[in-house]
């Protein structure tokens, strides 16, 4: 009978099938049981890499080179450990790598228990977490291989600004005055001293004072508690003395009645007394010029060559002692090499001698124009200081051939009849000629010009902001792109992508950057900042230059 047969098949066939099926599930257990995830398969790269690292420390240009495996070791080994957390796609950390380089030289060659390190902190995650690096680069110092209070830098990022923070981070801090004869010997041994006097060096006072001194590293510290010392300075309570060989040679920072010392109070004291009345402008003097808390500098251009002028700073210096702790008085010397500062502020040899006062938070620059000096400048810094005295703003002259190229030339002469006209909508980059952002923007912004030259409406325009200033507009990179809307309706600043086509839409679009489907992040310009994101090696580089 052929039945069975065919039920009997049809049971053997569902058996293998059955079979099959689940050998190819087991099958496929083992496999998924066995496959990683990419996720594991790179934290196995990783560890391997990691473990590949052994304890030994290189050194690169004189700088250890850390990692997880021999960070502990270099701590151990090393009293006092700059460390640097960087990035190599970061362009601060690129800048700051020669000259980190040439203070480990210089700290090495010392010999003392100084030295300095890197660690790649992309590479090295788990030690970018640990001491929580979320920008680049950060410099911590680690003192004694104490790895749980690590010291953030706060010293200038240059070789001597790394030298003296580490020397003085390293060192005594400030010097102890036993007796009248060691106070006067060390008064006398340099041009600014600045000493504490307290009763106790355990006091609340002398602690905040020690920490001022770590702070303040180009200036010669010392503390006392000696009674010969207190006399010999005629001083009864806890006090701080700047001593100088200029001015009046001394000055007094009393304590409040509840001797509370203010970190923050002492060191503007020490910084706006630390400066002359009237300061000669110079690489060593700009620092403390540029972060003193007065912020009106009043300067005064001369030719130190010429007698009459040294004679006329000597006459300023009784204006300077009227407005001290009000505005800062600076001489810009023509017979060195200032010509960026003639440059910045208009001057040229001809206007010699003369007086500008700037405005360090706005901007705002003041211009006087007289034949007297002496006798004009006190009223014009007072106008200054009252807010009467008027502005002035730098402009070129308008170029014959202004209008001749597709992309117009703007000055400050002729920026509003142009820019501003309510019959015309203009789209002006505001450029640096030493710029390479605005030089590679350059052909583009011609090509963009030749393209809106039959347009009646359109106008493309460019201006060089070094040479040109203007009271109603406000630039703080390079290259920034401004539009002006016909009507006179609010200008709009340009923030999208330099190219061709963006620029060309949003020009077609009325001044508005049409998105794309998706397009949910703005492409903000980065600005050049002193910490690079810890996130995204995208915006490691600005592509605008500082003003």
């Amino acid at each position: 009978m052929r039945t069975p047969t065919l039920v009997l098949a049809s049971l053997l066939l569902l058996m293998l099938l059955l079979a099959s099926g689940r050998a190819d599930d087991k099958q496929g257990e083992t496999e998924s049981a066995t496959e990683k995830s990419p996720r594991d398969a790179r934290e196995e790269v990783e560890e391997a890499a990691k473990n590949e690292k052994g304890s030994e420390i290189r050194e690169d240009n004189n700088v250890m080179v850390l990692h997880g495996n021999n960070f502990a070791r270099a701590l151990q080994k090393t009293a006092f450990l700059l460390v640097e957390f960087y990035a190599p796609w970061c362009g601060h950390c690129k800048q700051l790598e020669p000259v980190f380089a040439e203070a480990a030289d210089k700290l090495k060659k010392d010999g003392s228990d100084v030295a300095l390190a890197k660690v790649d902190a992309t590479d090295e995650k788990e030690l970018a977490e640990e001491f929580a690096v979320s920008s680049f680069p950060v410099l911590k110092l680690f003192v004694h291989g104490d790895r749980k209070n690590p010291i953030d830098f706060t010293g200038k990022r240059t070789v001597t600004g790394i030298i003296q923070w580490m020397k003085r981070r390293s060192g005594p801090g400030a010097t102890v005055l036993a007796d009248a004869s060691s106070a006067a010997s060390f008064v006398d041994a340099h041009n600014i001293t600045v000493v504490g006097f307290f009763k106790s060096l355990e006091s609340d006072a002398a602690k905040e004072f020690s920490e001022v001194v770590m702070d303040i590293v180009d200036t010669e510290f010392a503390i006392t508690t000696s009674p010969e010392v207190f006399q010999e300075y005629e001083l009864k309570s806890d006090t701080v003395v700047l001593f100088k060989k200029f001015d009046n040679g001394r000055v007094d920072y009393a304590l409040p009645d509840d001797s509370k010392l203010d970190k923050s109070n002492l060191t503007k004291f020490i910084q706006e007394n630390s400066l002359d009345l009237i300061i000669p402008f110079t690489k060593e003097t700009g620092d403390k010029i540029f972060s003193s808390s007065i912020r009106l500098h009043c300067l005064l251009f001369i030719n130190s060559t010429v007698e009459s002028h040294t004679a006329l700073v000597d006459q300023v210096r009784i204006v300077a002692k009227a407005y001290k702790g009000k505005m800062l008085f600076i001489t810009i010397d023509l017979s060195a090499d200032v010509s960026f500062v003639l440059e910045f502020f208009g001057v040229s040899a001809a206007d010699v001698p003369t007086a500008r006062i700037i405005n360090m938070d706005t901007g705002k620059k003041f211009k006087l124009d007289t034949a007297d000096l002496s006798a004009d400048l006190p009223p014009f810094c007072q106008k200054v200081l009252d807010g009467t005295a008027k502005p002035y703003y730098r402009s070129q002259d308008v170029p014959e051939d202004w209008n001749k190229e597709p992309v117009k030339v703007l000055v400050g002469k002729n920026f509003e009849s142009v820019a501003l006209d309510p019959a015309k909508n203009v789209f002006v980059e505001f450029y640096a000629p030493w710029c390479g952002h605005c030089k590679d923007l350059a052909p583009i912004w011609d090509q963009l010009g030749q393209k809106y030259a039959g347009h009646d409406d359109i106008i493309i325009a460019k201006m060089d902001s070094t040479a040109n200033e203007l009271e109603a507009v406000t630039i703080n990179g390079f290259p920034t792109l401004k539009y002006f809307p016909a009507g006179g309706k609010e200008a709009v600043e340009y923030s999208g992508n330099r190219d061709l086509e963006t620029l060309s839409r949003f020009l077609d679009n009325g001044g508005v950057l049409p998105k794309e489907d998706g397009d949910d992040d703005e492409d903000d310009d980065d600005e050049a900042k002193e910490g690079e994101s810890l996130e995204t090696p995208a915006n490691a580089t600005s592509d605008k230059d500082e003003l």
